[in-house]
Parts: C-alpha cells; structure tokens; sequence
C-alpha cells in the first residue's frame, strides 16, 4: 500500500518543514531551560555555582545552534521529501505500541508488560507464529529476571501481578 500523489509520486511532509519543526521545538527548548534556570539563579554562591549555572549555558547553546539549524532549513528545497506516508505509518506502528508499553510499565510492572510487547510485535510486525512469539516473550523476561534480580540484586519494577506471584 502506497500513497501517491495523482502524479504517481508518493507524498509526505516536506523535508523543509520536518527540518524547520524540529528547529523550532529545540529553540523553544532551549529556552525554557535558560527561563528554568533563571529561576533558580545563574550566579555563583558561597560553595561554587548555582543550581541554574550550568543549564543556562548550555540553554543558550541549544538556542543558538538551533537558529543556525532553522535557518539551513529554511534554505532546503521544498519539493524534497522527508518521508512518505507509508514510512511514517511503519514509524508510528512501532512508537505507539511503545509509549503504551511505558505507560502502562508502572501499574504492570516490567515483566508483564514486556511480555505483551514483545510477544505483540513478534505476532504484529514480525509475522511469527503465536506459539513462538508467546514462548520468546516470555522466555526474554525470565532472562532479564534472572539477570537483574537474582544475579546483580538489582529489582526492576513490578505490578501487583508479580508481588503476587511473590518476585
């Protein structure tokens, strides 16, 4: 499945406008860290720099290389394109599964919810088999458990389901 133009050529934001978005969200980033840090002062105290010193720097820096950023944007050609509609789906296919995944990751904890992501993309996006989808994810928590739990006594987060089964 493909989207075309009535021309034949596959359509999608212009590489311009992505560029310059992209710009313009790190600009406004920027500048609410050098407002943050304004707030919490970008002065030196009686023990070294204050809290917003550094921040505001590298604010200022984020500025500043973002404006060079839109400008170069602003001098692409608008007829290239960033990618077409169909690539964005398959990005968008993988990204939102994921933000569900961290999402839920807090009242689920890691293990089941990975165990519903990796199996779901197996069976989604990788075509496999249930059996063997279910089987892998599954089998890559256990690993992880394992691994961090038992091994480097390092506890991941758990929902009720695994204070449940006691882990």
């Amino acid at each position: 499945m493909s989207t075309s133009s009535p021309s034949g050529t596959e359509t999608g934001p212009a590489h311009r406008s992505v560029e310059a978005g992209v710009a313009v969200a790190c600009i406004i980033f920027g500048i609410i860290t050098v407002l943050g840090s304004l707030q919490v002062g970008i002065g030196w105290g009686p023990s070294g720099p204050l809290s917003g010193f550094f921040p505001f720097y590298l604010g200022i820096i984020i500025v500043l290389a973002s404006l060079v950023n839109l400008k170069a944007a602003l001098s692409l050609d608008r007829s290239k394109l960033f990618a077409s509609w169909d690539q964005l789906g398959q990005v968008l296919a993988v990204i939102v599964p994921t933000t569900i995944y961290t999402i839920v990751l807090p009242y689920t904890g890691i293990y089941i919810a990975s165990i519903v992501l990796i199996a779901g993309f197996m069976m989604w996006l990788g075509k496999y088999a249930w059996y063997k989808a279910i089987l892998l994810g599954i089998a890559v928590p256990v690993a992880f458990y394992i691994a961090f739990e038992k091994w480097f006594l390092v506890p991941l987060p758990k929902g009720p389901i695994e204070y449940w089964l006691g882990l």
